[in-house]
């Protein structure tokens, strides 16, 4: 089959098996070209690994300081007309790159939120690894379904009242206006439900109950803050209700497995593209002027970068670098004052005619369909590909 990108809304519905390869290659080759880790992870759980963030901290751990690594995620393979996911060529990418190098890789594919999942992670890690010594958990889900049966939904609204800014419209890339009307109490609360620190909490105890949790052992969970620009639509709003649980969860997690000698981190990232930050008003607006201006100085981030940074210069050092909330902030190049100042410059003049004097929107979209295997240097997408991919530790 030759595969083309194909979008609907804020995703694209195919994947290109030889593109995802390529692209994790990428990020493997990147971290090899670091220095090790030292003192990094050597047994490590990732829930949510086969793409961005948690894909990232697998390759960093795997490759960057030598870990087993086991990784949940729930993805779908190739059917006869249809591609597979891109967290499926992903994963079944880095199996076969993890092979290579003699690293232990398995991978679990099911809904994270089950206690199913839960016990079978248990099962591998008790038969496979004993204990881990590091946990990710970095979940990007629309919506949970618990146990119980009960489904919650997240929204991406403000909250207490309406909010209008400038946005770009992705489909047209033009720049207007967009008014976000608020969550009521009962969404906001089904947001924190689905993006807060429940399920994260849940998984420790899991872990911790069933003596899967090495002493000392460190767990990290994912956020972002932001500038003010995104705070009514983000920080304030019904998805940063979620992050503040998550954020209380981490300081709950460190008092109740003290005697375990847990610790457990919050690392604020810098903001990209994502197909979760596509569907968020102004915030792809305020990615494109971010980009544009992070490469002009050079320091400029994608996932692997921040992870392998944080792994080797914020984390796994003597004294872990946090702010005085504890944090990990990998967004410190991102909230610089010379960075924001002039973001909030370009944002009072940019409009459609000047969109790509003063935002990188084709780095977006670059970085937009990178993720789906497309556009990905030395990948040739004329090719008829066989769109079936094994992954080794998942059964057929």
């Amino acid at each position: 089959m030759i595969v083309t990108p194909k979008t609907r809304g804020f995703i694209c519905t195919t994947a290109h098996k030889d593109g995802c390869k390529a692209n994790v290659k990428r990020q493997i080759d990147y971290v090899k070209s670091q220095p090790k880790v030292e003192n990094g992870p050597k047994k490590v759980l990732v829930i949510g690994a086969s793409t961005g963030y948690g894909l990232a901290s697998r390759i960093s751990a795997a490759f960057g300081c030598g870990a087993a690594t086991i990784g949940v995620i729930f993805d779908k393979p190739a059917d006869r007309k249809r591609t597979a996911s891109a967290g499926w060529y992903n994963t079944a990418a880095f199996e076969e790159f993890a092979a290579q190098d003699g690293l232990y890789a398995k991978t679990i594919n099911g809904d994270a939120f089950s206690g199913a999942v839960k016990q079978q992670v248990i099962d591998l890690i008790r038969q496979d690894l004993g204990q881990i010594d590091l946990f990710v958990y970095s979940l990007a889900a629309p919506r949970r379904k618990c146990d119980d049966g009960t489904t919650y939904t997240s929204v991406l609204k403000t909250t207490g009242e309406s909010y209008t800014n400038i946005t770009v419209d992705l489909a047209t890339n033009t720049v207007g206006e967009v008014t976000v009307e608020p969550a009521t109490p009962e969404e906001v609360e089904a947001t924190v439900k689905v993006m807060g620190g429940e399920d994260w909490s849940d998984w420790v105890k899991a872990l911790s109950d069933a003596g899967v949790l090495a002493q000392n052992a460190i767990t990290l969970a994912y956020s972002y803050i932001g500038p003010k620009i995104t705070w009514p639509i983000y920080y304030n709003g019904s998805i940063g209700a979620a992050k503040k649980d998550l954020y209380q969860t981490s300081v709950k997690l460190n008092e109740q497995y003290k005697d375990l000698g847990l610790k457990a981190y919050i690392s604020v990232n810098k903001a990209l593209v994502t197909q979760a930050s596509a569907a968020i008003p102004v915030v792809p607006l305020y990615i494109t002027i971010l980009y544009k201006l992070m490469k002009q100085m050079g320091i400029h981030e994608g996932c692997i970068e921040q992870m392998y940074r944080m792994f080797a210069q914020k984390l796994y050092i003597p004294t872990p670098e946090v702010d005085e909330q504890g944090q990990l902030r990998l967004d410190d190049w991102e909230m610089r004052e010379d960075v924001q100042s002039k973001v909030d410059e370009l944002w009072s003049h940019v409009t459609t005619e000047n969109l790509k004097e003063y935002a990188d929107i084709d780095g977006y979209w670059e970085d937009f369909y990178g993720m789906f295997g497309f556009g990905i240097d030395g990948v040739d997408y004329d090719k008829d590909i066989d769109i079936e991919a094994k992954i080794p530790s998942i059964p057929e």
